[in-house]
Order: C-alpha cells, then structure tokens, then sequence
C-alpha cells in the first residue's frame, strides 16, 4: 500500500490530511493569499524527478507576497530546498504539480491585511490539465479580467482567480473546452487561467505585461525556446478578439497548460483547425527541455532524486501501519 501523503505546513512536515486551517483564517474568509504552481517531470530514463524553473516560480512567490504585505521566512533558494524534500518525501516517480502558498493568518472578521502570515506547499500527482493531444475548441468570455488597479493579475492572488473560475465554467457549460478573456480595454489579455500567444506571418504575437495578464514563467520559456530553437521572434503587443479569428496558430502556455493547441475560437477555426508547425515543434521541444533530453536547459531544472531511504522516511513520517 502506498505511503500516504505529505504537506509542508507551519514549519514541519505533516501528513497532508492534517494540513488544515480554521475556518477562521483570513485567507479563507477574503482570498488573501498567494499561490505558485510548480511542475515536476519524470524521467524513466535518469531515474529523475525534474522540478522546472522552481527558482523562478519561489522567487515571482516572494515578490507577490508583498503585494499582500506578506514577508515569507524564507528565500528562494530555501523554498527550493524545501521543494525538494517534500518530492522525497512523498516519494512520487511520476509527474508532479507543488502547489506552495503564502497566506493571511488572522483570526479575524474584517478585510484589513493584518498582521500574521504563513506558508504552506503540498504536491499532487499530474499529467495533463488541458488536454494537450488534440487542438482545443476556445470561447471569448462574457467575463473581463480584473484589471490591475482592482486586483492584479500578476499577483497569482488566489481570491482573484473567482475571475478565472466564472471564465472556464462559462466556457464549459458551453459546449468549450477553455476561455479567453478580455481585458477592461476589450483587447486580449489571456486564457482563462494561462498565457496566450497567436503565430502570424511567421511571427509570434502575444499580449504585452501591462495588458492584466499574469507575467508567466512557461511564458518566458516560450519566448526563448521560439528564438533560439525555432529562429522565431515575438512580438509583445496588445492583441485584438477579431485578430484571434484570423491568425495562423494559436496556443494557451502556463505550468499547468504546458502548451496546448488552439484549433478554434468562437467556433471560427483557427489555421487549419489543427495544431500548426511552431506550436508542434514548440510542444516537442518543451517536452524535451522539461525531462532533462536538451543538456544547455538543464539551467532551468532541479533534480529530486527519489531513494528508498527518502520513501522510508516518508512512510514513518505518515505514521504507515498505525
């Protein structure tokens, strides 16, 4: 029987099942809290858990937290090291999503920032979120994203992703399978809850930072891996509903997304209807960078090796037989 599972919380590692908060938490009550989504790769060849780009995820954590007037007691670089532990820990040879979160700890009514925070990181098995084999049939939203002077998108501020859950659920009570959602200027800002990018011309166009967009991390990847694999530049500029109608390709990116097609819009198709030649390569070649296969990448991984020693120390920690 397989050890049961185990969260960072409060300063120890616990079982996941006693990882709880009070009702009364103040993150609970008014969303204050900041989140990450961190994916880790399995490698049967290396015998390799890959975190990707952890650092840069710890480190966009830290710096939203402020926006919160959060301090976490950690760097990132600590975070990471703590990443790596609860892999071990959990003892997980599979794909992986870290969902690490700082948080209001005030026991209070009243949407006043307090003082009293903390953190909490759990990890869960993934494989796809989306489904990456096939291109997605895409709705604009009747919903707008939450500009920047109301909540900013760039936060990962978890009471704003209500935005996000009335976008998807609109979209898939339609018949959808995904969202994009338009911004208080009615330009394009995103996915429901991921990047977006459009190929034109033999160009890739996405939505510039300051169109409410979060500054995504697979995003960034997206942009080098186009320039110095494909040779394919992108343009940061505001993007029209109308121009998603006659593009070449389009994809949604982000941790959870990875890279996946766009075939239509609005049920307009987009191209071909079919994933187009940038978006497969990009697809490939990402799904290379992320298992460790393309060495000048490795910059952006974080090895987890899993031992019998760590999956013993997982199974006491849980307390396996009681």
């Amino acid at each position: 029987m397989r050890h049961r599972e185990v969260a960072f919380f409060e300063g120890s590692f616990v079982p996941l099942a006693e990882a709880n908060i009070n009702v009364m938490t103040h993150a609970f009550n008014y969303g204050t809290a900041v989140f990450e989504g961190i994916r880790g790769y399995w490698n049967a060849d290396d015998e390799e858990l890959y975190l990707f780009r952890p650092r840069d995820h710890f480190a966009r954590l830290i710096q939203n937290a402020s926006l919160l007037k959060m301090k976490l007691p950690y760097d990132a670089d600590a975070l990471c090291d703590l990443a790596v532990e609860l892999i071990q820990r959990n003892g997980y040879r599979e794909d992986v999503y870290i969902r690490p979160l700082a948080y209001k700890t005030a026991r209070q009514i009243g949407t006043k920032l307090s003082p009293g925070d903390d953190f909490t990181m759990f990890v869960v098995p993934m494989r796809d979120y989306v489904d990456t084999s096939r291109p997605l049939a895409v709705s604009v939203s009747s919903w707008r994203r939450v500009e920047d002077n109301a909540i900013p998108a760039r936060g990962k501020i978890c009471g704003a992703y209500v935005n996000s859950a009335l976008a998807a659920t609109e979209a898939r009570d339609n018949g959808y399978d995904e969202a994009i959602v338009l911004n208080a200027h009615g330009k394009v800002a995103e996915g429901a809850a991921m990047n977006i990018f459009i190929a034109r011309n033999s160009k890739l166009v996405t939505t510039p930072i300051y169109a409410d967009i979060l500054e995504g991390i697979t995003r960034h990847t997206v942009v080098e891996l186009a320039r110095w694999e494909l040779g394919v530049e992108t343009d940061f500029r505001p993007i029209d509903r109308s121009e998603l109608y006659i593009a070449d390709e389009a994809f949604f990116c982000g941790t959870g997304a990875q890279i996946a097609a766009i075939g239509s819009v609005d049920r307009r198709l987009v191209g071909t209807g079919q994933a187009g030649p940038i978006t497969r390569r990009l697809q490939a070649i990402y799904g290379d960078v992320t298992r460790g296969r393309i060495g000048h990448y490795r910059k952006w991984l974080l090895s987890c090796r899993v031992t019998s020693r760590s999956l013993e120390s997982a199974s006491c920690l849980a307390g396996v037989g009681d």
